[in-house]
Order: structure tokens, then C-alpha cells, then sequence
């Protein structure tokens, strides 16, 4: 197992989740890696933190703004392909791995044809019997991408390898000579969907992507954007999302999008007068500005 990975970290002002995420990558045994850590403009001490801690170990990147997950993760991409790597892996920065985790996914995709892409089954951090996610669709009917099984008990379900639509950003194996064919992580959104948007350029564009239950991590849910009904993904939610559905218009007919349309932003109204009844202004003010984002 030769072929050069390298593990990209983005951290954005959490040194300590993404210290402990180096030391489990560490441990990985797995050949032929090297691991990568992006800061993206954190605009604290993180830059000064890591370098103490870390040293030479690993390579440090800087990456002058904060442009977003897609583009904090370009800037490692993009380093990483000058190295002449095989493969990068993003993976979230409060996350923890099994040891085997990396060969899996890499067999995933040099077992198989056309497979661009391999992610794996990813286990709430805090209680590792629980799903986060195991495998994942992308809802073309709604416009988002959905993990299968998220919430259930390890126990209640059955585990199979298999080709799925949708691989979330949280940990993505990539071939290097498939991003030089079809581009980089879309950088037009700011924070989520970049991985919905990828994925279905992905395969677009011809190529596959394969889920392999047997690569185990454990995510800290939340950890870098807050919580999932926060201002902030409210808010920015809600703007990719009508971005995404603009952009894919073209998967369902016309009517078909109209309807979809009237749903989603009945769904916002019902959504605004609920906030407002539970005296929540913040969330009603994100979700204002996310539908106002153009």
C-alpha cells in the first residue's frame, strides 16, 4: 500500500481538538502519509500554539484568510498536489480515528473502477455507540445531503459497503488526479454544502463514490460551527441551500423546482413565526439573513 496520502487539518481557533486529532492520526497504521494543518486565519494565538507544540513534526500552513471550509482546505489541497500526493484526506479537525481507518478507505478505491471518492462510518465522539453518519444521499427532492442512519444505536443496523451520492466533508478521501480533471472544493460557499456541491460534480463528471463502514472515526458533533440549530448554521444553511438548489436547478423539471420552491420557503415562514413565538430573535435574524444572502 503505497500510494501518498496527505491528511489535511483545518483548524479555525481549536488548538485542542485539533492537537488531539494529530495525536490520533499519529497512531494510524497506515504507510505512507503525511498530515497537514491549515490554519484558517484564526486571528489568535492558535498559529503561535500549534507550531509550539507540534514543531517540525508536521507542516503548518497559513492560510491568510478566512475564506471557508472549501478554501482553508484548497490551500492544503493545493500544497499537498505540489508534493505530488496520491491522495487527500479532509477530515474534520475534532475528530479521533481507528488505527486502520486509512487503509480502508484507500482500498475502497483502488479495489474498484471509477471510484473517486471513499468516506466511512463516522460515530458521535461522546457516545461511540451512537450513528453520526453511515453513508449518505444526496436528496435531490429537497436539495440537501442526508446521512443515512444518523441518531440510531450501532446495534440497530446492519453495515454494508456500498456506493452512495453523498460523502460529508468531515472525512473525504480524494484522488489527486481527479480534483486536477474537475477542480478544487467549491469555494462559493462560505460553510456547508461545499461537500453536497462537490460530490454531485463529482459524479457529473462520470466517477463514483464509495462508503466502507470497516474506516471507523469519532466526531465531536458541532464542534467547529456550534451547535446545528445555531445562529450561525441557520443562517448560513439557509443561504447555501437556496445557492445549491439555483445552481442544480436542472436535476428536476420545471415544475417539479417550482414546487420545491414554495415549499422550502413556506417551510422558512412557518420557521420565522416559530422563532418569533419562542422569543428566539437571534435565530429569526440569521434566518432573515440567510434569505436575504444573494
Amino acid at each position: 500500500m503505497n500510494k501518498k496520502v496527505f491528511i489535511i487539518l483545518l483548524n479555525y481557533k481549536n488548538v485542542k481538538d485539533t492537537l488531539e486529532a494529530v495525536e490520533s492520526l499519529e497512531n494510524i497504521n497506515y504507510p505512507n502519509f503525511e498530515i497537514i494543518i491549515v490554519d484558517n486565519d484564526s486571528k489568535d494565538n492558535s498559529l503561535i500554539l500549534l507550531k509550539e507544540a507540534l514543531g517540525e513534526k508536521h507542516h503548518i500552513i497559513s492560510s491568510g484568510k478566512n475564506g471557508g471550509f472549501a478554501f482553508g482546505n484548497n490551500v492544503g489541497i493545493k500544497y499537498a498536489i505540489k508534493k505530488n500526493a496520491d491522495y487527500v484526506l479532509l477530515i474534520n479537525n475534532d475528530t479521533t480515528v481507528e488505527k486502520d481507518f486509512l487503509n480502508h478507505l484507500v482500498n475502497s478505491i483502488e479495489n474498484k473502477k471509477n471510484v473517486a471518492m471513499a468516506t466511512g462510518l463516522i460515530l458521535n465522539y461522546y457516545n461511540k455507540e451512537k450513528i453520526w453518519y453511515d453513508g449518505g444521499e444526496i436528496k435531490w427532492d429537497k436539495f440537501y445531503g442526508y446521512h443515512i442512519n444518523e441518531g440510531k444505536r450501532l446495534s440497530d443496523v446492519t453495515l454494508k459497503e456500498r456506493e452512495i451520492t453523498f460523502a460529508t466533508g468531515c472525512l473525504m478521501l480524494i484522488k489527486c488526479e481527479i480534483i486536477k480533471k474537475i477542480g478544487y472544493l467549491p469555494e462559493e460557499y462560505f460553510m456547508y454544502y461545499e461537500d453536497v456541491d462537490f460530490c454531485a460534480k463529482i459524479q457529473e463528471e462520470g466517477y463514483k463514490i464509495c462508503y466502507n463502514p470497516k474506516s471507523v472515526i469519532y466526531h465531536k458533533i458541532s464542534a467547529a460551527s456550534g451547535e446545528a440549530e445555531s445562529p450561525f448554521a441557520i443562517e448560513w444553511n439557509t443561504k447555501n441551500r437556496i445557492k445549491f438548489m439555483k445552481k442544480y436547478k436542472h436535476k428536476l423539471t420545471t415544475l417539479k423546482y417550482l414546487k420545491l420552491n414554495i415549499l422550502f420557503y413556506t417551510t422558512r415562514v412557518i420557521k420565522l413565526i416559530k422563532y418569533e413565538f419562542e422569543g428566539r430573535t437571534d435565530k429569526r435574524k440569521a434566518l432573515i439573513k440567510g434569505l436575504k444572502r444573494k
